[in-house]
């Protein structure tokens, strides 16, 4: 069977968007076993210049949906970043999965050609093909913020290893 635009995208983001959902579970354990505010962890960052990890997660989030949006030549639902909680920010990951799931495969797949253009920046955009966009822009930007959320959360001392990265909860 060949490779597809959705089977290379939807249970992508699907599974990683589950796993991620997952850290955030065990982000919660560990602020409440250690009894601090979990939400301390919401502007953590690995470095000053980064993006806090709510960030990372919203930017995620929007990437997949943002992503298969444009692929499907479908308008995207808008979220608002105002997520103050790791339950919040769970209940994106959710509505990005309900959203990733409503769009049929059919209307990504055969998009391998379709010139997609997309914002870079505040005031730049960038086309590029389907299949390039996709390979080449999505999936190393939406992997980019998981594992930055990923990382962060490490860092803090949440204890995730690389079963939780790949697997989730099903590790």
């Amino acid at each position: 069977m060949p490779v597809s635009m959705s089977s290379m995208s939807q249970p992508v983001f699907e599974h990683m968007l589950g796993n991620l959902s997952h850290f955030l579970d065990k982000a919660q354990a560990h602020a409440e076993a250690k009894k601090f505010d979990p939400a301390v962890l919401l502007q953590s960052r690995l470095a000053p210049d980064m993006l806090p990890l709510a960030r990372q997660i919203q930017i995620a989030c929007d990437g997949a949906k943002n992503g298969v949006a444009r692929l499907s030549g479908v308008e995207a639902p808008k979220f608002d970043d105002t997520e103050s909680s790791l339950g919040e920010l769970k209940e994106r990951i959710g509505k990005t999965l309900a959203y990733l799931a409503s769009v049929p495969a059919a209307q990504l797949d055969g998009n391998e050609s379709k010139d997609i253009t997309f914002p870079v920046g505040k005031d730049k955009t960038r086309t590029m093909t389907g299949e390039a966009y996709l390979k080449h822009w999505m999936l190393p930007n939406f992997f980019f913020h998981v594992t930055t959320a990923y990382a962060i959360l490490r860092h803090n001392g949440v204890e995730l290893g690389k079963s939780d990265y790949l697997a989730g909860n099903k590790a």
